[in-house]
């Protein structure tokens, strides 16, 4: 085979870095491939931003006749459409510090773009790419070899292999990864300065690296327990086991900014080379002082996933995300060791009984294995990956998931993106619109809901920055622009946006038809996003004109969709957004109403495309769907006025054979009360909605409460939104309950939860959730009149009203028998 004979390959990004070398800025970029872990380097690139080309010639003068940069005037415009060049500079960091220098004279844009998101968004790459290759760009190289460090030294004939390829072609592609994975969970000492064990867990291995005084294998049950002679070599062990196995990700809970940080700190303590990455390669730490010094790592070759921020990303909501709660939530099973006092369980079982200890590590990476496979969340990310350009770890950030897919395609129209910020305006975009409901208790209620409303709107509307600078700055006339709001106006045939939600659109409709649950949400988040992005000042695109022509839009349809239904003679009694609830009557057949609802939404339909076609000569994208239908519907009324409340409904809706109620925004949903309020409230509604008797059951649930039988669900939990000192004296409950903390040595940081209860002392601090035993903590006594008071009579009234009745009715000859 000849050196120059082409070759080929397919793969997904797992990482991508660069370098400054002396022949320019040189990429790295490693894949998961079928065929193993592959790493391309493409050398010789420029970093790059634009400035005016009026201000050519300052740049001599300010940056001095150093080499290593060039300027070139291009035909692209600033958003303001005045012309733009590029300038060149051979090392990213002699860019950077280029860029402090010119700031403070000229103007510079897209200065933030690092050189592998350049590279890749000029080419369409998102996350699979293809690589073409001759034999004389590639190697074959051994992971950990001997020039590397230890592992080739201990494990000569065991260190895998992966491919090298250097400049290679590289193309778009649809990769589909089958990554290799481990579950990693530490134990350690409670100041974390000391390491018991390590246990990893996948579809292939079971291991615990067990701190020991002497070095031996055992295999237990299905696991291996390695006993190692001390801490160092309890760590260099997993280290040259993690070499050999190579996975492309490892997860865990709390993992980064916990287990892998504690690892990082340990690794300087026991003076063992952190070499965590490919080719034994040490990861970097970045930490972000302005997110509650929040950690975020970078390991070369690998990636790092945390199950609690994955969850958030896929909007998954707990009342609480410890590994606990989270698995007894979605598998029925939870850790082998509970409560607060675990982590002295931990030391004595290290210093006693190290198997249990190796057990309970290993159940931890078991629970988080299978919390990932429940959830299916490693196949979300791979997903959103796909389609947004962004790395497996960084899924979560709309705007530069926007703008990886916005900028290429604005720079083939011509424009170089603005500033964050660099558009001033004293204009608000308002929000979402919500009708005026109707409290009460009401059958056979129609749920009609806008397929991907504000996308739709981009579509139908021609919203978008680039159509609105286009029609802006090429004078069109009337008949070739369409009208938004706030004076803004866009171009009917020049657009961008609407092209991308069209082809989104498409993805997600095939998605569904391949039955492909986790791509169509992936989809549907990231099209959902494009409002947000534009419409929060963090986003470069920012124009409250652009934005607020989304939402007043949506405004109008939502009025126009009510007064449609109303003049058909049904009643709407709430909308919400891109819904509207439709009340039918409560006579009607109930067995009907799902054809009315299909009907309904099919007229309205018809109405939208002709209102379009004839108001603007527009094609409408708009959809209306015959969502649910609620057999039985409650709207509360604002807590101590008549009017309605927003966003605060319950309903009992029937799918298939399965008859189920549903909560939203009420207390049975909200994190913010405890979890007495919650389950009262979901008993006494079913009970009102299934016809059953309540108030024998209202009678004896308060009961129980006086008499300490509900101790342990009067727990409230709320988060710290500052840090502790930043609250003033009018300090709430759960304040004065983390103050209380402090007291003892307990110290809570912003966005840590306070668990506490209310007792005739006030707000006392609790430890642990589901595993609390009020009655054997030395508390003041508890407070029942508060929680009757302020958490049983509120969801009570709220509803019992409606039935000319209330809680006060149905307890107040009672009451004195449980004081």
């Amino acid at each position: 085979m000849s050196d120059n004979e082409s070759c080929c390959g397919e793969g997904f990004i797992l990482t991508r870095s660069w370098n400054d070398t002396d022949d320019g800025v040189s990429l790295e970029l490693w894949l998961c491939t079928h065929n193993g872990p592959v790493q391309l380097t493409i050398e010789n690139q420029d970093s790059v931003f634009f400035i005016a080309q009026t201000d050519i010639d300052r740049l001599q003068p300010l940056l001095g006749i150093k080499r290593g940069w060039s300027v070139k005037p291009l035909s692209l415009v600033n958003f303001e459409n005045e012309p733009v060049a590029a300038v060149y500079f051979r090392s990213h960091k002699r860019s950077r510090d280029a860029l402090h220098i010119l700031r403070r004279h000229i103007r510079i844009w897209e200065a933030d773009i690092r050189p592998p998101e350049r590279y890749l968004m000029e080419r369409f790459i998102n996350a699979g790419v293809s690589f073409e290759y001759s034999l004389s760009q590639s190697k074959t190289k051994a992971l950990g070899n001997a020039t590397s460090g230890r592992l080739a030294l201990n494990h000569p004939d065991s260190c895998p292999a992966y491919l090298s390829v250097k400049n290679p072609t590289l193309k778009p592609a649809s990769a589909t990864p089958v990554f290799k994975v481990i579950s990693v969970d530490i134990e350690t000492t409670m100041d974390a300065k000391t390491l018991f064990s390590i246990g990893v867990y996948g579809a292939d291995v079971k291991k615990v690296f067990m701190s020991s005084d002497e070095n031996r294998l055992e295999i237990v049950d299905d696991f291996e327990l390695i006993y190692c002679a001390s801490e160092r070599e309890c760590f260099i062990q997993f280290l040259d086991w993690l070499e050999i196995y190579d996975p492309d990700i490892l997860i865990g809970w709390s993992f980064i900014g916990f287990d892998l940080w504690v690892l990082s700190q340990l690794s300087i303590k026991l003076d063992v080379p952190f070499t965590l990455g490919r080719n034994q390669a040490k990861p970097s730490w970045r930490i972000d002082p302005e997110e509650n010094d929040k950690r975020y790592i970078s390991i070369p070759g690998r990636i790092a996933l945390d199950g609690i921020e994955l969850l958030r990303t896929a909007f998954y909501t707990f009342a609480s995300f410890s590994l606990e709660f989270v698995a007894t939530e979605l598998l029925g099973e939870g850790k082998l060791l509970k409560g607060s006092g675990r982590g002295s369980e931990i030391t004595e079982l290290f210093e006693t009984d190290k198997l249990s200890l190796a057990r309970y590590n290993l159940k931890d990476c078991e629970l988080v294995w299978e919390i990932f496979e429940e959830t299916k969340l490693l196949q979300f990310a791979a997903a959103k990956s796909r389609m947004t350009g962004m790395p497996l770890d960084r899924i979560g950030g709309s705007s530069a998931s926007f703008e990886f897919a916005y900028l290429p395609r604005l720079h083939r129209k011509g424009y170089v993106a603005p500033n964050i910020a660099e558009l001033k305006l004293d204009l608000l975009s308002p929000g979402g619109y919500v009708l005026d409901s109707e409290p009460g208790i009401y059958r056979n209620v129609l749920l009609l809901d806008f397929k991907s409303l504000y996308p739709s709107i981009i579509r139908t509307f021609k919203i978008d920055p680039y159509s609105f600078w286009y029609a802006e700055h090429k004078h069109l006339n009337d008949s070739e622009k369409v009208d938004g709001f706030n004076g803004a106006f866009f171009s009917r045939e020049q657009s961008i946006l609407p092209d991308l939600v069209a082809k989104l659109g498409s993805e997600r409709d095939q998605a569904k038809k391949d039955n492909d649950k986790t791509l169509s949400f992936a989809i549907k988040i990231i099209m959902n996003s494009f409002y947000g992005v534009l419409g929060s000042p963090g986003c470069r695109f920012y124009d409250p004109r652009i934005s607020s022509s989304i939402t007043l839009r949506g405004h109008e349809i939502i009025q126009t969709t009510k007064r449609w239904i109303e003049e058909s003679g049904k009643k709407v009694i709430y909308g919400d957004t891109d819904s509207v609830f439709v009340w039918l009557g409560d006579d009607i057949d109930e067995k009907e109403v799902p054809k009315i609802g299909l009907e309904l939404a099919k007229s309205l339909n018809q109405q939208w495309q002709e209102e379009i076609k004839n108001q603007y000569q527009l094609t409408s994208f708009l959809e209306i769907q015959f969502e649910s239908n609620f057999l039985q519907f409650f709207m509360p009324s604002v807590r101590g006025a008549e009017i309605g409340s927003k966003k605060r409904y319950a309903g009992v809706v029937k799918n298939g054979d399965k008859t189920e109620v549903i909560y939203r925004g009420l207390e049975s949903v909200r994190s913010d009360w405890t979890p007495l309020a919650r389950e009262f409230q979901q008993l006494l509604y079913s009970k009102v909605f299934f016809h059953e008797p309540f108030k024998e059951f209202v009678k004896q649930y308060a009961g129980d409460v006086y008499l300490g039988k509900r101790d342990n669900d009067l727990i409230y939990r709320k988060r710290l939104r500052r840090k502790l000192e930043e609250y003033d004296r009018t300090s709430p409950p759960h304040v004065q309950a983390a103050r209380k903390l402090a007291e003892k040595g307990i110290v809570l940081r912003k966005g840590d939860w306070v668990d506490y209860v209310i007792t005739v002392n006030g707000p006392e601090p609790v430890k642990g959730m589901s595993q609390l035993e009020i009655s054997q903590q030395p508390y003041s006594a508890i407070d029942y009149d508060h929680y009757i008071d302020k958490q049983l009579a509120p969801v009570a009234d709220s509803l019992l009203q409606f039935l000319d009745c209330s809680f006060a009715q149905i307890t107040d000859r009672q009451l004195g028998l449980f004081a």
